[in-house]
């Protein structure tokens, strides 16, 4: 009974160590939006490691987050942990803290991108270009 508890346990722990580094890899691609990234990184910590034992602090999940965000997000992530208090910070209040920050930007660029069509179509042609004389 005894080997055969130790041998679980070995496994439980290739496991565990399995799935922290999988936590430590995941890193935010570009085009992923909060929402798919949270759920990824959750499912490793909640589905994963939670269950098979760890006992992994929220500070440990807002910290990966923070750390594995994309590169356009830095500043947004500077901005998170200068005003909060990273070690009391919940996973939720950080995902609408993006999430916010995400909507916005979404709509910077939609407003652009209309913008750049007003302007192209509120062109006039002349009649005058290459080959029109």
């Amino acid at each position: 009974m005894k080997t055969k508890y130790q041998g679980i346990a070995r496994v439980k722990g290739a496991q565990l160590q399995a799935f922290r580094k999988e936590l430590e890899i995941l890193h935010m691609k570009e085009g992923d939006s909060v929402k798919d990234y949270f759920a990824q990184t959750l499912s490793v910590a909640n589905n994963k490691m939670r269950i098979h034992g760890e006992k992994l602090e929220d500070v440990v999940v807002v910290e990966e987050i923070l750390r594995s965000m994309t590169c356009k997000s830095d500043y947004v992530v500077c901005s998170i942990e200068e005003l909060n208090d990273i070690d009391s910070l919940s996973i939720n209040a950080l995902q609408s803290s993006l999430l916010v920050h995400e909507q916005r930007m979404t709509c910077y660029v939609v407003d652009e991108q209309a913008f750049k069509i007003t302007t192209h179509e509120g062109t006039i042609s002349t009649g005058r270009g290459r080959g029109n004389f």
